[in-house]
């Protein structure tokens, strides 16, 4: 069965960074309902289309293509007893929404007495990366998957 709009796939993919440092394992399967429900890199999905089981592909995706541009205006320094007393860097928080804005998840870079700075960038935002994959499985997806958008089941989203 060939990739097409409303089939699930299943990918064993690895990501690497521009120098060939291993970003993503990949440890786990990808599995996504194909066809424009955001569940995979909108130029990833159009270089799948059409594929077969078994079918390899390589993509290079620029920071625009992924996780965006790094934005300097989403590392703030907040005061230190704005947090709990137990945090450390690599800690990640929700920042709640103002007005219509989506929540964002900070990532705590650097503690100091005083002040925390946090970074609303995705870890990756910035990087060029590699995504390489072979097709492990294509099916038909189920009304339910795609009344939801999504994957049910193994791999997938449970309710």
């Amino acid at each position: 069965m060939q990739i097409s709009k409303n089939t699930v796939v299943t990918l064993d993919y690895e990501v690497h960074d521009t120098e060939g440092n291993l970003v993503d394992a990949g440890n786990e399967p990808l599995v996504y309902v194909h066809g424009g429900y955001d569940g995979i890199f909108p130029s990833i999905e159009e270089a799948l289309h059409g594929k077969d089981v078994g079918a390899t592909l390589k993509v290079k995706l620029e920071p625009s293509e992924a996780f965006g541009e790094y934005d300097a205006a989403l590392v703030n320094v907040e005061p230190r007893d704005l947090f709990p007393e137990q945090i450390e860097v690599g800690m990640q928080f929700e920042r709640a929404a103002e007005n219509d804005e989506d929540e964002m998840l900070f990532t705590i870079t650097e503690i100091e007495a005083d002040k925390v700075v946090v970074d609303g960038n995705h870890p990756l935002a910035g990087m060029a990366l590699l995504f390489a994959c072979t097709v492990a499985e294509v099916r038909m997806a189920t009304k339910e998957e795609l009344a939801h958008g999504h994957v049910h089941g193994a791999g997938g989203h449970a309710h």
